[in-house]
């Protein structure tokens, strides 16, 4: 069907003679071809956002229907690939137009040409249906990429290929006469299918001392990472992406600036995987979306990652997608509203902002996945939050703390402090908490828990503290409460703080931040009786010990056995202070 423009707004378009379109069906405008899709109907016009610059396009353009949805390639080639918004391989846009993209270029998401070694896994006259797994390529060192029966598609089979190289268009099967290949398709707005989403049950554990302990998210969750400029949004996200417990990372970059997802197309690809020892981006499925793109391309961003995260989730995966920033694809939800003239909602976001929001978290989860196996995946959805300012009034944070279940709030003092990762432990919660409990208790530590509650109470005790100590001075306080205040600073300094820069401390396994939480607490419980045996504060925040338990973040992961050492130091140097203490009485 072919249609005329008789409106053109920024990156919105009004085409008319289109009768017979349906909503987000994707065109193309004018004789450059560029791509757009269907947001609105009323009668035979159509609103159409145009997902490249629609400078230069004039009333009567021709608008073309393709009469399909917006959908991604799915199949062997998208790891270590880095697309743009709409699935478009930045590296074959670079080799065909140069470092500016042109206008109304068309290539394809995954090569045609480049073989893939295939192994069946079914043979001749087996009964599958979707989802079963056909056969496997190894896409790369560290993820086995299975070729699965496609949705609707059920039956004998008819002909497998026999073991050897084909591209991703060859057939590889037959299913009652149907021609199946290793290149699926996929409308981004419509969700893969599944057969049980599950509730989450098992931490993903990150090596981040104040996520893992205070703040943990589940297989399958959803968190939030709200904070203003420059406290440490991207770090966080980059953390979890090299050393969340996932088997494939999808990260998109959502309108943030240039030079952030610069950093990150340039870092990713030089980071070695801890798990592994590859690269990080054998793992790893970018999508590069900057300020500087055009608006309504944000929108598109985060539904082509999630759906790619499904994919993998299908086959079995533990999947992170990263969301950076949600913000900025809600500042896109509002531009394209305000040029279809809808009724603003607050601020000038569209009314059903939240139910956006809700439409993309609830993708995440952890499901039994299609086929005749039993397949667990799941995909843990993290969304970075850049209110304006840091204010967590605005509406894309409030609609988003409605929805997920983490909530690890940055600060602006603590960033200001040079303390990362800046969570605020006073305001952050994971909802997850109570069912993991059973957990961690059966897999840490029986009174992981109980040393994971007192933490929590002796910040704050700190933070009640700090308003006498604010009034009166620190001299006012008695010497246990001096003593809590000590704790409270150990469990900030030496604990929650960890620096993604070094070798060791980038890093800390569960038995390890128990073995922390051991010391820093051991330390707290011996000094407050050796306290009631008359020994001076003074003389037991001087002990040699103190400085052991600081730098115990830096104990290698194979040297564990050295934390009980210090704690017997800790034993033996309060015991002899305590001892000191009867003698002079």
């Amino acid at each position: 069907m072919i249609g005329k423009i008789v409106k053109v707004s920024g990156p919105l378009i009004v085409a008319e003679n289109l009768a017979d379109v349906e909503m987000y069906d994707v065109v193309k405008v004018s004789d450059k071809k560029l791509i757009g899709e269907v947001i609105e109907l009323r009668g035979d016009r159509a609103s159409i956002q145009v997902y490249e610059e629609t400078s230069g396009l004039t009333v009567g353009d021709v608008v073309e229907s393709t009469g399909a949805p917006l959908s991604v390639e799915l199949g062997p080639g998208l790891i270590e690939s880095i697309f743009d918004g709409i699935q478009r391989p930045l590296d074959v846009l670079m080799r065909v137009s140069g470092n500016r993209i042109n206008r109304g270029l068309e290539v394809n998401a995954l090569d045609r040409s480049k073989k893939w070694h295939f192994v069946p896994a079914v043979k001749v006259g087996d009964s599958v249906v979707a989802g079963d797994v056909l056969g496997t390529v190894r896409e790369t060192p560290v993820v086995l990429h299975k070729i699965m029966v496609p949705y609707g598609v059920s039956g004998k089979v008819t002909s497998v290929a026999d073991e050897g190289d084909y591209t991703v268009t060859q057939q590889i099967a037959q299913i009652d006469g149907k021609s199946v290949t290793m290149l699926q398709k996929w409308p981004v707005r419509k969700g893969r299918p599944y057969l049980q989403k599950m509730s989450p049950d098992l931490p993903m554990v990150t090596g981040q001392r104040v996520i893992d302990t205070l703040f943990p998210i589940a297989k399958g969750g959803v968190a939030a990472v709200p904070g203003p400029f420059g406290s440490g949004k991207t770090i966080v996200q980059h953390q979890l992406a090299k050393w969340a417990d996932a088997d494939i990372i999808v990260y998109i970059g959502c309108g943030e600036r240039g030079n952030e997802m610069t950093d990150v197309l340039r870092e990713f690809p030089e980071l070695n995987d801890p798990r592994t020892g590859e690269p990080l981006m054998k793992r790893t499925v970018l999508i590069a979306n900057t300020s500087d793109m055009p608006v309504a391309a944000r929108e598109a961003s985060i539904y082509t990652g999630i759906t790619i995260a499904e994919y993998f989730r299908d086959m079995g995966y533990t999947v992170a997608i990263m969301a950076d920033s949600t913000s900025r694809w809600a500042e896109a939800l509002r531009e394209m509203s305000g040029r279809l003239e809808e009724m603003p909602g607050e601020e000038g976001y569209p009314a059903y902002l939240a139910s956006r929001l809700a439409e993309f978290y609830e993708r995440a989860g952890i499901v039994r996945v299609l086929g005749s196996d039993e397949r667990i995946g799941a995909i843990s959805a993290i969304g970075a939050v850049s209110p304006p300012g840091g204010d967590l009034s605005e509406p894309v944070s409030q609609a988003t703390l409605r929805i997920v279940k983490v909530f690890w709030g940055l600060s602006a003092s603590l960033a200001y402090k040079r303390h990362f990762p800046a969570i605020d432990w006073l305001t952050s919660y994971s909802l997850y908490d109570d069912k993991l409990e059973d957990w961690y208790s059966d897999n840490v530590a029986e009174d992981f828990n109980e040393l994971k509650g007192e933490l929590r109470f002796v910040l704050q005790e700190e933070n009640q503290l700090n308003e006498i100590v604010r009034l009166v001075g620190m001299d006012a306080l008695g010497a246990r409460d001096r003593l809590t205040m000590e704790t409270a600073k150990s469990i900030r300094e030496d604990y929650l703080h960890q620096n993604a820069f070094h070798q060791v401390d980038t890093y800390t396994s569960l038995n390890k931040q128990y073995r922390m939480m051991k010391l820093i607490l051991g330390f707290y419980h011996e000094a407050l009786a050796a306290l009631d045996n008359g020994a001076e504060l003074d003389d037991l925040l001087a002990l040699p010990v103190r400085e052991q338990i600081g730098r115990s973040k830096y104990i290698e992961e194979e040297h564990i056995e050295r934390f009980d050492e210090i704690q017997r130091a800790i034993n033996t140097q309060i015991n002899a202070l305590a001892n000191k203490g009867d003698a002079n009485a």
